[in-house]
């Protein structure tokens, strides 16, 4: 039997720290929060084996070289900013240099790998802007270009996407009105890409190539708030994840 494509999911995962006030006194909790099991379940569920690089640990544990990739046929990132790639603790505590991994994935890419961006707070530019990812060596391999400013499109009432390109090997058993989702990174189709389908006018799928390897972006989440139960349990969804995935492995 040949051995499973292997994917490497990095981010969506993330810590929230809150504050109880109760009149004069106050106490605080944490708790510990992952996206990335949807994804990861739908993937194993195809001909694919999932490792993942949790945001807390991506600043250490992200390779630095291209050859520690290249064992992933495809790299998705996904609610993960850039500062957390490009600011390691060697970097940001200590003053040293090192490799800059955004050119080490673009490296990647252009010998030959897959790369994914799946919109979030974090990616593309996100709430803020605080996403970083325009202007990167990692933007320059992706199907599209991003906005200077805070790109979310909030869309509390719920948008539905439309199909663009069908025929696409991407959307082979994507069939039927897609569910609704409740928001996405707005971003621009380069004019060499290919845009597979769109929501309220956006690019909401895209793929393209870059040197000897393929990337492709959903602009909007894989996982809750954006990306909405109805749409996870959707038959449509598992069919996308593994296109997209053997699609840019270039194995399908």
């Amino acid at each position: 039997m040949a051995d499973k494509a292997k994917i490497l999911i990095v981010g969506e995962t993330w810590i929230t720290h809150s504050v109880h006030t109760k009149g004069f006194d106050s106490f605080s909790t944490a708790h510990f929060g992952e996206g990335y099991s949807y994804l990861k379940k739908a993937l194993e569920g195809g001909d694919f084996d999932v490792d993942v690089i949790e945001n807390h640990v991506a600043a250490t544990d992200f390779p630095d070289n291209v050859e520690a990739l290249r064992k992933y046929s495809t790299i998705i990132l996904s609610d993960i900013g850039a500062n957390t790639l490009l600011l390691t603790p060697p970097t940001w505590r200590q003053s040293q240099i090192v490799p800059n991994r955004l050119q080490v994935i673009a490296d990647y890419v252009d010998a030959g790998g897959g790369l994914i961006m799946v919109g979030g707070y974090l990616t593309f530019m996100g709430i803020e802007a605080k996403g970083f990812w325009k202007d990167t060596p990692v933007e320059k391999c992706l199907p599209v270009t991003m906005m200077a400013t805070d790109d979310r499109r909030e869309h509390p009432q719920g948008v539905t996407a439309l199909t663009v390109d069908g025929s696409h090997p991407v959307l082979s058993g994507v069939t039927g009105e897609w569910p609704k989702l409740l928001g996405y990174n707005r971003v621009f189709v380069r004019d060499d890409a290919k845009l597979l389908a769109t929501i309220e006018g956006d690019p909401l799928l895209a793929v393209g190539t870059c040197g000897e390897g393929r990337a492709a972006v959903f602009t909007s989440d894989c996982s809750p708030h954006w990306c909405p139960h109805d749409f996870i349990d959707w038959p449509g969804y598992a069919a996308m994840w593994r296109n997209l995935c053997g699609w840019t492995s270039q194995a399908r």
